[in-house]
């Protein structure tokens, strides 16, 4: 007599069946994207919205962003990426070698050599040092080396219309992102971009660039894909304008005088005390130096390869948060500065007197 076969019998079966033909037709089944018709975001209602918004405000023609949209698809891609970010997923000892190779230190070096004088003069307009400016390229890009693999009106649609948690964002940045095309003579179709479509060599999103970004070479245009002087120049301002403050120490590593250190550990990204009131629970700066008790800052614990690593993060630290949102890529950033800053005096050091 057969058995009877039940509705979980048919899942088991249909299980063991799906295994069989991903043997047969090697890995491509458990990575193959799903399939997506080109031009499928026509149909969505938000889409449209933003369609008649900005045919009503004449940036586009009638019928220009449905042409457009027509060959626009959903990129899997970036729906896996901004689930797993490294920012959210690994631990400062982990993080931390993605960024500090040898290297990454020698590019910035040589990158700070080939625009010496452009790094000067984003200094001393901006008051943000040539080091941070070039750590910032280093990290985001290797100083022009990678700007991104996704064409950014299909991440940024992607994002917008199918990532509910952050969709509101996203879909303001796709507006950008068109109105910054017309602006700058950019061809949507073409423009390559990170995965959250951030693009060229400071990988500024849309409003950004089109807010923050500045023409630094007098070309009249503000290319921040092609142009690495305009990228130095548009770092630097938006450093200016998040409020970095010149001279100012970024953060400083802290030590343990008692233990009550736990409860004024902050994970948010601002300053949260002064270094006075965190000296009061059991953290103070390691190294020697003149620090005002009034001085804004907050106590980061991160782990590190022997434990827990214990830092002061002062105002200028939260700036650095302002361009990538976590603590891991502010401290990357700034100790890729420092690493740079080190090698590139060094090396100025070593080289013979000019005749």
């Amino acid at each position: 007599m057969l058995a009877k076969r039940t509705p979980s019998t048919f899942l088991k079966e249909a299980f063991m069946l799906k295994s069989l033909l991903c043997l047969l037709i090697g890995s491509y089944c458990a990575h193959a994207p799903a399939a997506h018709a080109m031009g499928e975001y026509l149909q969505y209602e938000e889409l449209g919205a933003l369609i008649t918004q900005l045919e009503k405000e004449q940036v586009y023609a009638p019928g220009e962003l449905s042409a457009l949209f027509a060959q626009v698809t959903r990129d899997d891609g970036v729906l896996k990426a901004i689930a797993r970010p490294a920012e959210g997923t690994k631990e400062w000892k982990d993080y931390r070698p993605l960024f500090l190779s040898e290297e990454r230190v020698q590019k910035g070096v040589a990158f700070w050599n080939q625009h010496a004088d452009v790094l000067a003069r984003a200094e001393a307009t901006y008051g943000v040092p040539a080091e941070m400016i070039v750590a910032i390229i280093g990290v985001e890009t290797k100083y022009g080396g990678n700007k991104g693999r996704n064409r950014v009106i299909d991440a940024l649609t992607t994002l917008g219309l199918d990532y509910p948690p952050r969709a509101p964002f996203f879909r303001k940045e796709l507006r950008e992102f068109l109105m910054l095309a017309k602006e700058n003579g950019l061809d949507p179709l073409t423009t390559f971009g990170s995965y959250a479509g951030a693009m060229g060599y400071p990988q500024f999103m849309p409003s950004s660039w089109r807010s923050l970004a500045v023409d630094f070479d007098g070309d009249g245009k503000r290319d921040l894909i092609n142009n690495p002087v305009d990228a130095i120049g548009s770092v630097a301002h938006y450093f200016q304008a998040n409020g970095w403050k010149t001279g100012e120490a970024v953060i400083v590593p802290a030590r343990i005088i008692s233990q009550d250190y736990d409860s004024v550990i902050n994970k948010d990204l601002g300053t949260s005390s002064t270094l006075g009131e965190i000296a009061k629970k059991g953290l103070i700066p390691r190294e020697a130096g003149t620090y005002l008790a009034a001085t804004p800052a907050s106590a980061i614990r991160l782990q590190g390869d022997h434990g827990g690593e214990f830092w002061l993060g002062l105002t200028n630290y939260y700036v650095i948060t302002k361009y990538n949102r976590s603590l891991l890529y502010a401290m990357a950033a700034y100790q890729l500065s420092q690493a740079v800053k080190t090698a590139h005096d060094a090396q100025a050091a070593a080289a013979p007197p000019a005749p």
